[in-house]
């Protein structure tokens, strides 16, 4: 029986790019999104182009009903997932006082639950397959303090450091967890113009899509359990061990202010 990825957040985006990574590659893919947001398209379009088999999962992830039916899915469908891929997040920007209630719930649902539950009732399947392979999207935002992101860089602080722990828990049963923390991408219209208005150090940062999804899914096969992806930004990694805190508290809220009409 012929083995599949599972991709979460897979219609638009890195998700997108990490799901054409992996069809390029004659992965057949498991693929996950919300509703109306494009994922019967993309996955006829694999289908007919890739020569790799596809099945797609329209749910909003926000709730754990629907980590549930993804097991459910392929406990039926009698589906092997080699891979995992917990893509989906929901971005946020604003004041913590301004932000809605609902909308930080659902956002540590989409961000902690999801890839936590996920992983947990995904285990056994990919344990029957070893060596299989897990692959976190966290961010650059989970190493820093960044006003106006902060449940964001939380859930992602969670993500790095989760990953870690349940690395050294799996390497036993050879199955390797790989976290990739990107700075900024380029996946949509709104944040291309984000990246260009922010100074030359983030700008220098932000990666496109397809590369930053052909990085992660080498260093996710090669077993790699941390990948910060770009010369800048291992640069900034270096910089935050020996920045005074004052300076570094400048810099992000001067990059941050230049924001104003991207508040959520």
């Amino acid at each position: 029986m012929k083995t599949h990825t599972l991709i979460t957040g897979a219609s638009q985006g890195l998700g997108k790019s990490i799901a054409l990574e992996f069809a390029n590659r004659k992965m057949n893919l498991v693929l996950v999104a919300l509703p109306n947001s494009g994922l019967p398209e993309l996955s006829e379009f694999i289908k007919d182009n890739y020569n790799v088999k596809t099945h797609y999962l329209e749910l909003d992830l926000s709730t754990s009903q629907s980590c549930h039916a993804i097991s459910e899915f392929i406990q039926e469908k009698q589906l092997q997932i080699k891979c995992l891929v917990n893509n989906a997040g929901v971005l946020s920007r604003g004041l913590f006082e301004n932000i809605d209630e609902q909308f930080i719930l659902s956002q540590i649902a989409v961000n902690v639950t999801t890839p936590t539950l996920l992983i947990k009732l995904l285990l056994d399947n990919m344990k029957s397959v070893a060596p299989a392979s897990i692959l976190n999207i966290s961010s650059m935002a989970s190493f820093f303090a960044l006003p106006k992101k902060q449940v964001y860089g939380a859930t992602k602080a969670y993500l790095t450091s989760f990953s870690r722990s349940l690395g050294k828990e799996l390497k036993p049963h050879n199955i390797s967890v790989t976290t990739i923390c990107p700075g900024g991408l380029n996946t949509t219209t709104r944040l291309c113009y984000q990246n260009r208005i922010m100074g030359w150090i983030s700008r220098e940062a932000v990666l496109n899509p397809e590369d930053a999804s052909k990085m992660a899914v080498d260093a996710m096969l090669d077993g790699q359990t941390l990948l910060i992806p770009g010369f800048i930004n291992k640069c900034l990694m270096v910089l935050d061990k020996i920045l005074p805190e004052f300076i570094k508290d400048r810099l992000a809220e001067r990059e941050l202010n230049k924001l104003p009409r991207l508040q959520v």
